[in-house]
């Protein structure tokens, strides 16, 4: 089959308007681009679908020849490994749920909170037959990569612990196990918070032995599974923290609780740049951060790239919030998409330990807001207004976890940590506060930019 498809390369034509669809800084790349895809288009849109050369526009921003030829040698070997036919046409609506996420990508946020493919995505991941599992590689603690039919995938997060259980107030922040309910209330919290930069997630009640021992085809996986004393069926894979006999993920007996993730476009289509946070902690057992030791620190930071224009600085302090809500201390990276350049959104990716102390809270976690006494207008009146009585945050973060599918069993995260999520947000309030009596430059007034924004749009309408 791989013959087949070079053998049809030189018969083939593009039509001119597939060109015209690129953005202008592509710039001299146009006519190179569309003399090696000339020969490619036929073929691409009957094994891919005829606009997926829009999304391969859309989310990677530049086309390599050697990619499009995997991609169309993978499409066809897939056929043979109980993929679904690709029926995909023209119409949008005829695309599966991955895709369409991946297309709504923009330069501001992963998907527009109105969209009506979340709700399908989400149900997507819950429901479509699982065609494999394999362990993903990186990270610290044991993660699998899931396949779905119809060339969707999704990143699993199984149940180490109960919900209810609190991490120990021995352990550092960076030997905390990852738990899959955090995953999946860090979604629901973000998207109520109107960022939207964090990958749709879902609950899933898995059979451990259906879904992944014959699944697999992964032997870091497949060779770690075993039989509890219990009856319950377990395995560990290979990774640095809690992946031995003693540290199992088991089911009861079969079955398991996890989270599923959307996967975001492959990293040959749409790269990202990895940022090591100005705040990140020192991950050592004795020594501090700069930023622990200077309360000045953020002076230094605002006169450094990419600090020092733009938004990233209130974008990075939007994250600080989220992780001071939920109480997560590990966040020692962020990542972007490299297209867009500095002027985009962060990805609020890898959420697995947040959630784990309600009765606690971290005001360290705070610090870039303390320190730099900055914050968009926009998160500003979203907190004010997750303060009211009628919006109170726990209350919509209650009716929006009910939502998931593993509420069913039990609630996802406990009223201690619902209530935590009140108290916290009062602490925020109170730091903006503190800030607005010590300087006058507090708010970044973000709403002006959108306010000119969609009046251009409306006048270009009319």
């Amino acid at each position: 089959m791989d013959g087949d498809v070079l053998q049809s390369v030189s018969s083939l034509s593009i039509p001119c308007n597939f060109m015209n669809s690129y953005t202008d800084d592509c710039g001299a790349q146009r006519k190179d681009v569309n003399r090696l895809l000339s020969d490619f288009h036929s073929l691409f849109c009957s094994i891919l679908g005829k606009c997926l050369n829009q999304y391969w526009i859309a989310v990677n921003f530049g086309i390599k020849l050697s990619i499009l030829l995997n991609i169309l040698l993978f499409i066809y070997a897939s056929k043979e490994e109980g993929y679904d036919d690709m029926d995909w046409t023209s119409d949008v609506e005829t695309y599966p749920p991955w895709l369409r996420f991946h297309l709504g990508i923009s330069r501001w946020e992963l998907y527009n909170r109105k969209d009506p493919n979340l709700a399908q995505l989400t149900h997507y991941l819950a429901t479509q037959r699982i065609l494999g599992a394999v362990q993903k590689t990186g990270g610290t603690q044991l993660k699998l990569l899931i396949s779905f039919p119809n060339h969707g995938q999704a990143l699993l997060k199984p149940m180490k612990q109960s919900r209810d259980t609190e991490t120990d107030v021995n352990l550092f922040y960076f030997s905390d196990f990852e738990r899959h309910n955090a995953e999946i209330s860090a979604f629901h919290l973000d998207r109520l918070l109107g960022f939207n930069r964090i990958p749709p997630v879902v609950g899933r009640l898995m059979n451990v032995t259906a879904d992944i021992r014959e699944k697999t085809t992964d032997h870091k996986v497949s060779r770690t599974f075993f039989t509890s004393p219990a009856g319950n069926v377990c395995f560990y894979g290979q990774c640095e923290y809690y992946c031995s006999t003693e540290h199992p993920v088991c089911g009861r007996p079969h079955l398991l609780e996890v989270s599923l993730a959307a996967i975001l476009p492959d990293l040959s289509l749409a790269p990202r740049r990895s940022w090591r946070s100005p705040w990140r902690r020192s991950y050592s057992r004795t020594k501090l951060a700069q930023w622990e030791k200077n309360p000045n620190y953020c002076d230094s930071v605002k006169q450094t790239p990419p600090y020092s224009q733009g938004t990233r600085l209130v974008d990075l302090i939007d994250m600080a919030v989220l992780d001071f809500l939920m109480s997560n201390m590990d966040r020692h990276h962020y990542e972007t998409f490299e297209k867009f350049g500095n002027e985009t959104f962060l990805l609020h990716l890898d959420n697995g330990r947040a959630f784990g102390r309600h009765s606690q809270d971290e005001p360290s976690i705070l610090a870039p807001l303390q320190q730099c006494c900055r914050i968009r207008r926009s998160t500003l009146l979203r907190l004010r207004l997750l303060a009211l009585p009628d919006f109170r945050l726990s209350d919509v973060m209650r009716e929006s976890l009910a939502q998931d599918p593993l509420a069913d069993a039990a609630p996802l995260l406990s009223e201690a940590h619902l209530s935590a999520l009140d108290r916290r947000l009062a602490a925020v309030l109170q730091v903006v506060h503190t800030c607005q009596e010590k300087h006058t430059d507090v708010i970044h007034d973000d709403l002006d930019r959108y306010d000119q924004d969609s009046l251009t749009d409306r006048n270009t309408k009319q």
